[in-house]
């Protein structure tokens, strides 16, 4: 019996047969040949080339990913909701009420990378991040690019292939000295004696010896680099103790990111605000003190130069010439006032003598004059007798006596 319908249109089959060939060709790019690319082909166009393979199913994976990250919110709010204010025993750090809290400075988020799909498009994003590494390898972390890099190829025990800074622990200077010589990462700590490893780390470098050695030494550069990286961690470390001695209180504390190295802890801005004058007086007040401790090494340094000893000791030999000069022109001048002191007192000493002469004379001359008056009153007196006696005579004899002329 024949079907009450026709079959199926040729035209609807192959427009359905069209159809899927698109869909087959949008969500597989399956004109790209991939596996027909050389090992040799660049980077950045191998990427490009599964980015355009893989756009469906990375596209399908990005929301995969944040339907995840929704849903572990949603835990998160329900757990901490729920759970208990205080642990249930005594943690190592933290007090127990802080069980509940925690959930609030944390976020749950799922560990799966959206912008690779597969395990090849991850490869060839690090190879990418690799090349980029060379052209400067000081901008990179390389222990941990490369640790990465085998942990996407699954290969296992990467921290005993590849030893990172996060693995260390702490070790004295001199053994630090032998990893670097010997291409091992080390890490300073800032409970260590910052001074004391800056010291031997400077005198190996330093070493006529050490330096001869290394001269023929390809990696000379990259070890010389790794020293001084180290040597420049404990400068950090050290210059912070110093703030916190010249502050007089601990800046907070530090804590270890991914990469091995300590940063700081996130402070609120009040907090921030308050701290930065009270460190912007601590470093000026640091500044100050190694200014003078710079000084009193230069003028120490100075102290052993040769030349310098010699222009010391012209200048001594000319300040005590000068000083001998000004010693003399003093007892110059002291004797100069003596010699003008002792003019004086001769002077009056001539001034009291003349005085004395002129009295002298005075007096004699008074003398003389009184002399001569009462010499003359008794001439007169005598004279005056001789006078009278002369006349009585004459008055006897009655003899009329010429009067005599007076002189």
């Amino acid at each position: 019996m024949l079907l009450p319908y026709k079959e199926p249109s040729q035209t609807l089959f192959q427009l359905f047969n069209q159809i899927v060939q698109e869909g087959r060709n949008f969500i597989s790019a399956g004109d790209l040949q991939v596996s027909d690319m050389g090992g040799n082909a660049p980077v950045g166009t191998t990427l490009a080339i599964l980015e355009r393979t893989l756009k469906v199913m990375s596209a399908i994976q990005a929301r995969l990913h944040y339907a995840m990250r929704q849903e572990f919110r949603l835990l998160k709010g329900i757990i901490a909701d729920y759970t208990p204010e205080e642990y249930e025993y005594e943690p190592e750090e933290g007090s127990r009420l802080a069980k509940q809290s925690d959930y609030d400075t944390c976020d749950v988020i799922p560990v799966s990378d959206p912008n690779a799909s597969t395990m090849a498009q991850k490869i060839v994003q690090y190879q990418a991040v690799l090349q980029l590494a060379q052209q400067a390898p000081q901008l990179y972390n390389l222990p941990l690019l490369h640790r990465q890099m085998i942990e996407v190829l699954g290969v296992k025990n990467v921290n005993k292939l590849i030893p990172m800074a996060i693995d260390q622990k702490p070790a004295d200077p001199v053994t630090e000295n032998q990893n670097i010589l010997m291409m091992k990462p080390v890490k300073a700590f800032s409970y260590q004696d910052h001074e004391s490893h800056i010291a031997v780390h400077m005198a190996a470098m330093q070493d006529p010896k050490i330096m001869m050695l290394l001269q023929k030494n390809p990696q000379t550069p990259q070890l010389e680099a790794a020293m001084m990286a180290h040597v420049n961690e404990h400068i950090g470390f050290q210059y912070r103790k110093e703030i916190e001695k010249q502050l007089g209180a601990n800046l907070p504390a530090q804590q270890m990111d991914d990469m091995g190295a300590e940063e700081e802890v996130n402070m609120t801005p009040e907090t921030e605000a308050q701290m930065s004058p009270m460190l912007a007086q601590a470093a000026q007040r640091l500044l100050a003190q190694n200014k003078q401790q710079a000084a009193q090494q230069q003028a120490q340094q100075q102290a052993q130069d040769p030349i310098i000893q010699m222009q010391m000791q012209e200048l001594q030999i000319k300040q005590q010439e000068q000083q001998r000069k000004n010693q003399k022109d003093q007892s110059d001048a002291a004797i100069k006032m003596e010699q003008l002191k002792l003019e004086q007192e001769r002077l009056q000493s001539q001034n009291r003598i003349e005085a004395g002469k002129l009295m002298a004379n005075a007096q004699i001359q008074n003398q003389k004059t009184k002399s001569t008056s009462r010499i003359a009153a008794g001439k007169m007196v005598v004279d005056a007798i001789k006078d009278q006696a002369h006349m009585q005579h004459a008055s006897k004899n009655k003899v009329t006596p010429q009067p005599k002329e007076t002189k």
